[in-house]
């Protein structure tokens, strides 16, 4: 199943398929995630789902159920 991830603020949309993994797909989309740890417990690579749920894009796929995501980066000073 195809769903299109929609990367703000860039704006860019690029179709991924659901179990792939999330830094995959931007990269993919030529989005830069930063990453640390690459476990999920550092949360250098934290990005917000859908507008609300943080999720740390390292340990995360593309979920099923959905046609479409909206992936927002925002950035850490610290990182």
């Amino acid at each position: 199943m195809t769903i299109q991830i929609h990367f703000l603020p860039d704006d860019i949309t690029v179709s991924a398929e659901v179990g792939e993994p999330m830094l995959q797909v931007a990269q993919r989309a030529g989005i830069f995630i930063p990453t640390g740890c690459l476990m999920g417990s550092c949360h250098a690579c934290e990005v917000e789902l859908d507008g609300k749920t943080p999720i740390c894009a390292c340990i995360t796929v593309v979920p099923a159920g959905k046609k479409e995501l909206t992936i927002n980066l925002y950035s850490d000073p610290i990182w």
